[in-house]
């Protein structure tokens, strides 16, 4: 069973909406097919996506995680979409979920969503060789999931694995200045107003240069009204000459 559905846009005959609302599992998860859980599995995702080719999507997600080998297939599936896939967070994207994001050319989230990352975790029986086979085998995983935010992020490696080590928790301002998603949904508004503080600087700088400038004539007058007094011809001539050059540059 699936937990996702696909369905055409009423805004864009050409863009198609796409929601994962689940957890992330397997096609043949055990415990979801006993209990009947719904859950956003990839086989039937990936046949579901080749119906849309040469159509944009915004893909919404709100997902507590799950498997990290559906989330790879779901992400590498996203990727390969060759039309814009812009992903938008409405609540959650935690664990494999937040990885799925990552697959979006644009990533916005809601005001109220919430982003996480953090280390992968499995259960593993045995002696004390299979044990520390799986910690190895978790330390290999971590590493596929790095790639996927160091793609997205630019950061370094090292950063990334020590915000997973750390489960980091973002709310959608902080991720925007991590670099995990590229803005705020519903948000014009601030946008508009960097756009004046910007204005607003720019327009200081341009009226403290004229405030340097009128100040610097001013002395120059009145340094010249000096020199002028005192008879001193040559000190006038080389203060034209520094004026000129000063207001070259």
């Amino acid at each position: 069973m699936s937990f996702w559905n696909f369905k055409n846009s009423e805004e864009n005959e050409e863009e198609i909406e796409l929601r994962i609302d689940g957890d992330i599992a397997m096609d043949d998860d055990f415990w979801s097919m006993l209990f009947g859980i719904e859950n956003v599995t990839p086989k039937g995702f990936m046949a579901e996506l080749s119906k849309y080719k040469g159509k944009d999507i915004n893909v919404w997600i709100n997902s507590y995680g799950g498997d990290v080998y559906a989330a790879s297939r779901i992400y590498t599936a996203l990727k390969e979409h060759k039309e814009k896939v812009k992903v938008k967070i409405d609540g959650v994207a935690i664990s494999a979920a937040s990885v799925i994001a990552m697959a979006g050319d644009e990533i916005l989230m809601s005001p109220t969503s919430i982003c996480m990352v953090h280390n992968p975790w499995g259960n593993f029986q045995g002696e004390a060789k299979d044990l520390r086979h799986g910690a190895d085998v978790l330390d290999e995983v971590k590493e596929t999931i790095i790639n996927a935010y160091q793609l997205k992020t630019g950061k370094s490696r090292a950063k990334i694995s020590q915000m997973m080590d750390e489960e980091t928790w973002m709310s959608a301002k902080k991720a925007v200045s991590e670099g995990f998603v590229d803005g705020i949904l519903y948000s014009e508004s601030e946008g508009e107003t960097a756009q004046n503080s910007f204005m607003f600087s720019r327009l200081r700088v341009q009226n403290s240069v004229n405030d340097s400038t009128r100040k610097f004539i001013e002395q120059y007058n009145k340094r010249f009204k000096e020199l002028k007094q005192d008879g001193e011809a040559n000190k006038i001539k080389l203060l034209k000459a520094r004026l000129a050059l000063e207001c070259e540059l």
